[in-house]
């Protein structure tokens, strides 16, 4: 059944629907959240058409799921067959953001850290550049300069002085030259380095 979304409401994405998986219409997913165990805890989902949440597609009554070699195959309401399957294969399945489980204290979601301004608290409080992205694994934040650059900065707790989610803005009190070794090599540092490999 097609669906509204709730009025100003902002999405979690929990999954991304890959391709139908079995013949009654269950459908492969690609996990996308942490806590893939509580899907068990939700019967009300919502298919969206991107991973930032925009363009809700439908309401959608979860019937069951279980996990397959590292995803997770779903079964909708309504949906029972391959063809019906086919139809939601690339949709993201989501959630209001006011439905997220709660996080125990000094956890975060990583959807609040993207579009925090960094703030070098150091550097007399200027600013690094923008979250765009965060590698759990190496726990680091792609952060996007004013000149449209990249770097990377490590998330670690020495360097944090405060998190204000709400107001998306991060302190941090970064070590002397971090930002000069992890910033992307220049052009003329770019072409030397294809002289030098010519060379060898």
């Amino acid at each position: 059944m097609t669906s509204r979304a709730p009025t100003g409401e902002r999405w979690v994405v929990l999954a991304r629907l890959v391709r139908p998986q079995g013949r009654h219409g269950e459908i492969l997913a690609d996990i996308l959240t942490d806590f893939p165990e509580r899907f068990a805890d939700r019967r009300r989902l919502y298919l969206v058409q991107s991973e930032t949440g925009e363009g809700v597609v439908r309401e959608m009554a979860l019937e069951d799921h279980w996990l397959h070699k590292g995803r997770i195959v779903l079964k909708f309401a309504r949906i029972d067959s391959i063809s019906d399957a086919e139809t939601l294969r690339g949709l993201m399945v989501a959630i209001p953001e006011s439905e997220r489980a709660p996080l125990p204290e000094d956890s975060f979601y990583i959807s609040d850290l993207i579009g925090c301004e960094v703030v070098d608290v150091s550097a007399g409080g200027s600013s690094v550049g923008v979250v765009m992205d965060f590698d759990r694994d190496a726990g680091l934040l792609s952060v996007k300069t004013e000149d449209s650059n990249e770097t990377l900065i490590p998330f670690a707790k020495a360097y944090l002085v405060r998190m204000d989610l709400a107001g998306k803005r991060i302190e941090m009190r970064l070590p002397a030259g971090l930002l000069d070794i992890n910033a992307p090599m220049s052009d003329e540092e770019r072409r030397e380095m294809k002289r030098s490999g010519g060379e060898e």
